[in-house]
Formats: structure tokens, C-alpha cells, sequence
């Protein structure tokens, strides 16, 4: 083990004879380079640095078409090369105003980007500067021998793939969710030297060939199984049948090997379940010459190696070997000597600390969160890992949510009564975690126009107690998420706002009222963002500019949210605003079209649990349930299912009813009318479920 790992740190050095394993080099958050090689099962360290500042990326280069055996790392704005005996050659402190967050090494040239900002180097010299619209979370160069011109590629956040020739956009790849990695296909990009495969934060998987002109789609996987989001690529033949598998690590601890059998699509052939998310994977000979291993290493500084040599079984009892006997009893020694000193640190920590001149310290703990709307569902996962295994989480909310239930979550949850009024507390909840927990996913749903923060306090099992608090916003409009087109064909209203506003105000109110915006202004004149709303498939078009923005949106509710929240930042910052509106009678009757689906499933669940009870007394009272009609005999048949399905979304009938009410008060408010004494009437049609019903309702009140 070493410290906390960021993604991208570990590789594997070349092996220097013919049949030599190979050495492991990796790169931890207290800035030291550990390098080792394996012997009989045990590490033999290589060499390791002093620490310094976080180390972000780790890569290996050296002259093209030679072993790359020379290792780079990004620390800070500085990189620095060492060789693989662990004397530093190089110290490059770049021009970056920001620390380095991706790093990508192809011969003399190094691609290094900050959160916007990417620099090409040739020898250390600058050479290409670019600016991204959204955040850069990795960055990719085609293999200069096989494509014969420099073509660096940009994962950005917005979704899309930058294609960039010097300093300027070639072109732009859309795909299905933010790329947080990129590979090379094959590890060489293929035969073409063009095949570029991504990982999304969502977990989708997918290969793209990077034309001079434009982007061949070749597959795309989605993420039916609903695993974390992939964080790391590598390719390597780990089955031996001639053709490199693809190795994927995700931020939930699943390791996946997908192989090409019909040599177009990835057919998922292993997985193998780690308890913590995986920064970086390899695959080579390591711990025994003769054996490929794929080796991972994961947030909190394991790693990890998973061998093809097998393991021997006798009849069913495993015999151990001499040398694995006296690796246990050398284990069992050195865990004896270490709980004797931190039994005599912690005395000695007790002692200090009652002692008239105590300075009482505060152990420093990293956390690894992320806060995600996901489409499938429209609902927010909360991912918190911690270094060392989490005693229990606070969660508090000062907005209205849905607290649901996550599979793999083996917390126990208790919830707290709280008063709403003078604190606005909405949500109070105490995961307790079991012993060796460190990493904790909870999942939240929110109510659109409804928004504030939800706060995570995170206490670990470590002594003197201390809590990390985490915030989170929840924004008005916090189920949008953005798209890369819209269908233009819906009915839409729309909202226009003039005013003596910059820019970058209205472009922080957007921030302000949406996810998925970047922070930054973007550069130009104007901008327009496409969303879509990931609970009613609604959408909103947004374009602004100095002085003037526009919105579009086919639900007449978000335009009204957007309307109070507008006005209301506007206001704060006494900058008066000329509010007008379109409204189009039309999108209230499709937004209800949009609804009515997921309405009337909803309810005929819940009529299906209800009864779910009752048939069970009849069953166990009649031993014999061939008397009932067919579709009570099914309700029994798919009882558990409709539980399931029942506790997973609980408050499901009531966001939809609670949407429809809004719908209507939202039509009326901009006609002038206050409707809310019509509300319990809407409640007795919305029980009736009658889609005609409803739309008449609608137009006639």
C-alpha cells in the first residue's frame, strides 16, 4: 500500500531481458514515487522519492519507437522526469497559472491541461495553447508514426471529445455521457493509429476513430448493469489468444475484461468486484515470470494484482507451500509489532494531551466525493470515500428530498425528526457504516423549483475524533441535464429578458439555476445550451447574451422557475429587469401527454401492492390460487418484484401528482388567476386516472 492515489498514477516499466517480470511504478497524493518489483510474493522496492506536493498524473515516455522506460509526473503547474533507477533528468516548471490535471508524453512532446487550458511542449518550448469551453478531464495524442501529424484529443465535460490540429478546434465528437478517460485503441490506436476509446463518468464504454476530417462512431456500450463510472483504460492479451482485451476499472471497484470475439463489439468476458474505486489498471508479468497479472490500484493506495497462474487444489483442502507459510508467520509478526506501537503512540497521544501544554491536533483525512444526476432515473447519486474505513455520515438537507434505497448500500440508515421552520431543516439521516466500510453511495431525488444545499458530515474511525463537512447544491432546475440537440418540432414557451446585465451575470445566474453549466463565461458573444428534463423528458433551450437572454421550454412549470429565480438574483444585485413571456396553450396539453404515461404506471403499481397483501391471506387460507383471474394470479407471481420496485422510488405517485399541480397552478399564473382552491378537485381526477378527464379539466377551469 501506498497514499491515496489520484487517477492515472500506476504504470508497469518495460520488462529489460526477455523473459523478466516487470516493474511497478506509482505516484501518491503525498508526492512520493514508489517503484517495485515483486520476488516470491513479497515487494522489493526499486526506489522511492521524498514526498512534496499531490502527485495528478503519472506517464511513461522516452525517444519514439524505444522502450518507454522514463517516468513523468505532473506535480502542481511542475513536471518532472526521472529514469527507472529513480535519478530525477528533468524539472520543468510550466507556465500554468493552475495545477496540472492530465498529462499525455509522445517522444520530445508533452500535452499537459488545467481545468480549461491546454499547452502543447516540444523540448519544454510552448507550442500550442487552447482554451476549452467546459472543464478538460484527460487528454489523448494520436500516435505520431502511424497518423504522421500531431492531433491531440480533449476529453471535456460537456460531453464531448476536442479534436485540436496546433492551436485550433478541428472538429468536435459528441458522445453519450462526460468523458472522464481516454485510451488508445489496442494501446496503439489500432491499425489506422486512429481508434481512440473513451470511458464516461456514467459508465458507458465506447470506441471512436479520429479521421483528419471528421469522427467514425465504431461501437458504444451503455451501462445496462448500472456500474460506476470508469475512471481507467488499458489494453493487453491477458487470455493469451493473440488479441489484446480491454481492462476497465470504475469508480465502484468493479475491474472488467472485455474481449473482441466477433472482432467489432466488446464482449464482457470477467469482472471481479474491489472494495474501492480503481484510479489506475495494467496489464503485464509482474509477480511471476511466465504469468500475466492485471494489476489495479485504487484509491486509498492498494494495489492489487489478479494472476492467470492457477491456483492448486488437492481433493478440496488447499495445501500451502512452504514459502506461503512463512509469508503468513512473517505477516503475523510484523501485525503484531505494528498494534504494540500504535497501542504505545496512542498512550503517548494521551498522555501529551492531558499535559498542562496540549496542543490537541486534528488528523488530516482526504475525501473522495462525487455528486451526479443520473438520466436513468432522475435521481442524484452521492458517492463519499474516505481513506481509512467511515464510522458514520450526517446527511442534512435545508430543501425537500427523497432519500432512495441503493442496492449495495449495507449502512444502516436512521432518520431524525426535524422542524422545518426556524432552521429549514428538511432532511436529517445518519448512516452508520459497518466495520471495514470506505465507501458509502447514497441516492437522492429533488423537487424542481425547490432549492438550497445538502450537506454530508463525514466522520471516519480515527481517534481524536473529526468531521469532514461536504456541500452540495441543489439547483432550482436540478433534474435538467444537458443534451447535445433538442427536437424543435414541440410546442414551446418562452421567456426574454432585457436589462443592463453583462455577460458573465446572466451567465452566473444560468450557473446558478442549472447543473452542468461551466463556471467559466464562455468566450464570444453569445452562447446556447440545450438540456433535457431527466424525469419528464421535457427540454429547455437557453440563449443569452449581454443585456438579453431567451428561454425555451416545452413545460411550462420550468419556465415559471426559471421566471421567480431570475427575478429574484436580479433583484439582489439591483439590476432591473423587463421580464416578457409567449405562452402556448398547446405545450400544457403535451407536457400532460408526457406525464400520463408514467402516471398511469405509477398508480396501477400502487394498486398492485395494495392488493399484494390481501392475495397472500387468500392464498394461505385456499392453498390454491387457480380459482383467481389471471392477472391477481400474476400480482402474486411478481409480488416481490412489485415491492422491490414499490420501495425503491417511494414517493414516485406523489412527484408526479405534486408536478401535474404545478403545471396547473404555473398555467393560470400567467394568465393572472390564482387557482389553488381548485387543486383537491384536480387531486379527485388525477385519482380517477383519466387522461381525457384531465386535459378537459385543464382547459375548462
Amino acid at each position: 500500500q501506498v497514499g491515496v492515489t489520484a487517477q492515472k498514477t500506476m504504470r508497469l516499466l518495460p520488462a529489460s531481458g526477455r523473459k523478466a517480470t516487470q516493474k511497478v511504478v506509482v505516484g501518491d497524493q503525498d508526492g512520493v514515487i514508489t517503484c517495485f518489483g515483486i520476488k516470491k510474493g513479497e515487494a522489493v522496492p526499486v526506489f522511492k522519492t521524498l514526498p512534496g506536493q499531490k502527485i495528478a498524473r503519472l506517464e511513461l515516455g522516452g525517444a519514439l519507437n524505444t522502450p518507454q522506460e522514463k517516468i513523468f509526473v505532473a506535480t502542481g503547474s511542475e513536471v518532472r522526469g526521472f529514469t527507472k533507477r529513480g535519478k530525477q533528468f528533468l524539472s520543468f516548471e510550466t507556465n500554468l497559472t493552475e495545477s496540472i490535471k492530465a498529462m499525455h508524453i509522445s517522444g520530445a512532446d508533452l500535452f499537459l491541461c488545467a481545468s480549461y487550458i491546454y499547452n502543447h511542449y516540444c523540448d519544454c518550448k510552448d507550442q500550442h495553447y487552447y482554451l476549452s469551453g467546459d472543464k478538460i478531464n484527460d487528454v489523448l495524442c494520436l500516435p505520431v508514426d502511424k497518423v504522421n501529424c500531431i492531433t491531440p484529443v480533449l476529453a471535456c465535460q460537456d460531453r464531448v471529445l476536442r479534436v485540436l490540429q496546433g492551436s485550433d478546434l478541428l472538429y468536435e465528437v459528441e458522445v453519450p455521457g462526460p468523458p472522464t478517460v481516454l485510451a488508445l485503441n489496442n494501446g496503439n490506436g489500432g491499425d489506422s493509429g486512429e481508434g481512440i476509446v473513451y470511458g464516461t463518468s456514467d459508465g458507458k464504454l465506447g470506441l471512436t476513430q479520429i479521421t483528419g476530417s471528421k469522427p467514425i462512431p465504431k461501437w458504444e456500450i451503455g451501462n445496462e448493469k448500472k456500474r460506476g463510472g470508469i475512471l481507467c483504460i488499458d489494453s493487453f492479451d491477458i487470455l493469451g489468444d493473440g488479441v489484446k482485451e480491454l481492462l476497465v476499472g470504475r469508480d465502484d471497484g468493479v475491474l472488467e475484461i472485455y474481449n473482441f470475439e466477433s472482432a467489432d463489439d466488446p464482449v464482457l468476458r470477467y469482472d471481479h468486484a474491489l472494495s474501492e474505486s480503481i484510479a489506475s489498471i495494467q496489464g503485464g508479468c509482474v509477480g511471476k515470470d511466465g504469468y500475466d497479472e492485471i494489476l489495479a490500484s485504487t484509491y486509498s493506495g492498494w494495489l492489487t494484482g489478479l494472476t492467470t497462474e492457477p491456483v492448486h487444489r488437492e481433493g478440496e483442502e488447499l495445501k500451502l507451500s512452504q514459502e506461503m507459510q512463512s509469508k503468513i508467520s512473517s505477516l503475523r509478526n510484523e501485525l503484531e509489532h505494528l498494534q504494540m506501537k500504535v497501542l504505545q503512540e496512542r498512550e503517548k497521544y494521551q498522555q501529551s494531551s492531558q499535559s498542562s501544554t496540549a496542543v490537541s491536533s486534528v488528523p488530516a483525512f482526504s475525501v473522495n466525493d462525487k455528486f451526479t444526476l443520473n438520466k436513468d432515473d432522475a435521481s442524484y447519486s452521492l458517492i463519499l470515500e474516505v481513506q481509512t474505513a467511515i464510522d458514520n455520515v450526517l446527511v442534512q438537507s435545508d430543501v425537500p428530498i427523497d432519500l432512495l434505497d441503493v442496492d449495495k448500500n449495507s449502512a444502516v440508515v436512521s432518520f431524525s425528526s426535524c422542524d422545518s421552520e426556524p432552521n429549514s431543516n428538511f432532511l436529517l439521516a445518519t448512516y452508520r457504516c459497518q466495520a471495514n466500510t470506505t465507501r458509502l453511495e447514497l441516492k437522492v431525488r429533488s423537487i424542481e423549483g425547490q432549492y438550497g444545499t445538502l450537506q454530508a458530515y463525514v466522520t471516519p474511525r480515527i481517534q481524536p475524533k473529526t468531521c469532514q463537512v461536504h456541500q452540495y447544491q441543489i439547483k432550482p432546475l436540478s433534474l435538467h441535464q444537458r443534451t447535445h440537440s433538442i427536437d424543435h418540432d414541440r410546442p414551446v414557451n418562452t421567456l426574454t429578458l432585457k436589462g443592463q446585465f453583462s455577460f458573465a451575470e446572466i451567465h452566473s445566474w444560468v450557473v446558478f439555476c442549472l447543473p452542468e453549466v461551466p463556471e467559466k463565461t464562455p468566450a464570444g458573444e453569445s452562447i446556447t445550451f440545450y438540456f433535457q428534463n431527466t424525469f419528464l423528458g421535457t427540454q429547455l433551450e437557453s440563449t443569452y447574451r449581454k443585456g438579453e437572454g431567451c428561454f425555451k421550454s416545452d413545460n411550462i412549470s420550468t419556465i415559471s422557475i426559471l421566471k421567480d429565480v431570475l427575478s429574484k438574483e436580479a433583484t439582489k444585485r439591483k439590476i432591473n429587469l423587463n421580464i416578457s413571456y409567449d405562452i402556448n396553450e398547446e405545450s400544457v396539453r403535451h407536457t400532460l401527454k408526457l406525464i400520463h404515461p408514467k402516471l398511469e404506471y405509477q398508480q396501477l403499481l400502487a394498486k398492485k401492492v395494495h392488493l399484494i397483501d390481501a392475495l397472500r391471506e387468500l392464498q394461505v387460507h385456499e392453498g390454491n390460487v387457480d380459482f383467481l383471474l389471471p392477472k391477481y394470479r400474476s400480482i402474486l407471481e411478481e409480488a416481490d418484484q412489485l415491492l422491490e420496485e414499490y420501495k425503491r422510488q417511494p414517493a414516485h405517485l406523489e412527484r408526479l401528482y405534486g408536478m401535474i399541480t404545478d403545471l396547473f397552478i404555473d398555467k393560470f399564473k400567467f394568465k393572472g388567476t390564482n387557482v389553488k382552491t381548485k387543486v383537491p378537485l384536480l387531486l379527485e381526477i388525477l385519482d380517477g386516472c383519466d387522461q381525457d378527464g384531465l386535459i378537459a379539466f385543464f382547459e375548462a377551469a
